[in-house]
Parts: C-alpha cells; sequence; structure tokens
C-alpha cells in the first residue's frame, strides 16, 4: 500500500491549502438568487464528462488527478492469455494501484474534449487448481490506459425534452507483452447517453458499444449504466451509479465536496454485483476548474 498512502497523504496536504485559500471565494455552484432552471440545479449547465457526477462549460479547463486501487479475488483468466497453454477458465487474484491524469476542455457549449493517461502497479496469482506451467505470481508496473475521447451534446435539456449526448473515445495500444498493464491493440468506442433533471435528482441512462483490436479483435457490447446525481447543498453532492460492461456488473456510490469555485473532492468506491466484476475499487482525487462561460 506505500503507492496509495504516498498519494492519499499528498492529496490530503494540497486539500488543505486549498481550504485555506477558499475564504471570500464564491463556490462554482448555483447561487440563491440565480435564474438556473430548477432541472438544472444539481449539474449546471455544462456538458456531461466521462467523470462521474462532472460537467464542462465552453471554455473551461478540468484537471483531475486522482488514485484508484482494486482488489478482486475473482479475477477470470485463461493461461493462453498469459503465453501458457491452456484454455480453461480459471479464477485468480488480482490488486492493483494507479495513478491517473485526466484533463478536459470545453470546446464550445455541445462539444468537449477529454485526455487521460495512468501509471499501474498491479500483481496476479494464479488460481490453486490452475495446475499450468503459468507462474504462480506475475508483477507488472509502467504506463497503464492512456485514451482520449470528444464528447458532443445533441440537444439541451428543456421544460419538456430530456438532454441527448453522445461520446467518441479511442484508447491507445502499448507493451503488447504486458497482460496486466499493457493494451494489445486500439481499442473504439461510442455510446449515447440521455439526461433528465427532477426536483428530487438528475437521472442519466447511457450505452455504448465497443472494438477491440489485437490478436482477437471482436465488437461487442460496451459501458452501459444509470447514473443518479443530487445536490444536497452549495458545497456538497452525491452520486450514484450501477455502471456494467457485458456481465460485469458495479455499485458505485460518490461523495463530493465543492472546496472552492475552483477546487472540488471526489471519493467513490466501486463495488462489485457479479462475480466477474472487481469486487472493490475505491477512487479519491480533486477536480481543479478554471475559465468557462457560465
Amino acid at each position: 500500500m506505500k503507492l496509495g498512502c504516498g498519494f492519499l497523504l499528498k492529496l490530503a496536504v494540497v486539500v488543505i491549502c486549498a481550504q485555506a485559500t477558499a475564504s471570500g471565494v464564491e463556490a462554482q455552484t448555483p447561487s440563491a438568487g440565480d435564474e438556473t432552471p430548477a432541472y438544472l440545479k444539481d449539474r449546471g449547465t455544462g456538458i456531461a464528462t466521462s467523470m462521474f457526477g462532472t460537467y464542462i462549460r465552453r471554455g473551461e479547463l478540468i484537471f483531475y488527478p486522482y488514485y484508484e486501487y482494486y482488489r478482486d479475488r475473482n479475477f477470470e483468466y485463461k493461461p493462453e492469455e498469459f503465453g501458457y497453454t491452456g484454455s480453461t477458465d480459471f479464477r485468480g487474484r488480482y490488486r492493483a494501484h494507479e495513478s491517473l491524469f485526466f484533463m478536459a476542455y470545453g470546446i464550445s457549449d455541445n462539444l468537449a474534449f477529454e485526455m487521460e493517461a495512468a501509471t499501474i502497479k498491479a500483481s496476479f496469482e494464479k488460481s490453486p487448481a490452475d495446475t499450468s506451467a503459468l507462474p504462480n505470481r506475475i508483477d507488472e508496473s509502467g504506463l497503464g490506459d492512456v485514451e482520449a475521447q470528444l464528447r458532443w451534446r445533441w440537444r439541451k435539456e428543456d421544460k419538456r425534452r430530456p438532454e441527448v449526448y453522445s461520446y467518441a473515445e479511442v484508447v491507445f495500444p502499448h507493451h503488447k507483452n504486458k497482460t496486466l498493464t499493457g493494451t494489445p491493440g486500439v481499442e473504439l468506442a461510442i455510446g449515447t447517453g440521455v439526461i433528465r433533471g427532477y426536483s428530487w435528482g438528475t437521472l442519466t441512462i447511457r450505452a455504448g458499444a465497443q472494438y477491440t483490436g489485437g490478436s482477437e479483435s471482436k465488437f461487442d457490447m460496451g459501458e452501459y449504466a444509470v447514473e443518479y446525481l443530487k445536490r444536497l447543498s452549495p458545497k456538497w453532492r452525491v452520486y450514484v451509479a450501477v455502471e456494467g460492461l457485458q456481465d460485469e456488473l458495479a455499485l458505485i456510490p460518490e461523495l463530493q465536496w465543492q472546496i472552492n469555485r475552483h477546487v472540488f473532492l471526489k471519493l467513490n468506491s466501486g463495488v462489485g454485483l457479479t462475480s466477474r466484476a472487481t469486487d472493490w475499487a475505491p477512487e479519491a482525487g480533486l477536480v481543479f476548474s478554471f475559465g468557462g462561460q457560465k
């Protein structure tokens, strides 16, 4: 846990410093006297980004450094996926520490660009039932996923109709010989979401499709989710989602604290609801926002 504890210690220092400068700064949230429609009170006027409960406006620049931990005692694998003989499915043990950096820019009222890169340290232990030549333990570290997205809004929400948006994503291949941390081939994804704000919260439903390159290229169903966002006060928001990828389904609750108008803290934890989903995946980070048109 050295990597995770070190990151969280630095995160705590940044939070304290950010809070120390918050006095007298207006929070980037709707005020009591503004004219924001009721259906936008939870999220504002921005475009939905790929980060849970996070939206971006025209001319706004967002930076989000964060840490994520993965723990899975039912990690499904085949020995042949690691380059060894054997096509039988087994369940092993997987652990990983990941430090990520996310950046987004609002190009216009209806178009945004994102990029994300990660470094990761992962370990795998094979199943006791696996008698193949696969080593009992494999450790890998280095560059993780590197991806980019374009997100565009087809229609803004109004009193009668929901908001509709789409996205296109590319994950770049690298380190094809690293099964745990590498990306053997290009990965592409497209998807669409619908957002509707109510007095009791904001609902988002989204779904997509994906293409995975490499030695076994294939098209498949992409991520899908039902999301709920609610602003409790000018400083606090809560988010809950049920998110899936094929038969991997997870529950993801998140708490957001607006430290000042430029910084808010995100804390969430993914909990696997099906056996193929990661058992536990907590995340912590700070979102930094600059510029943007109201």
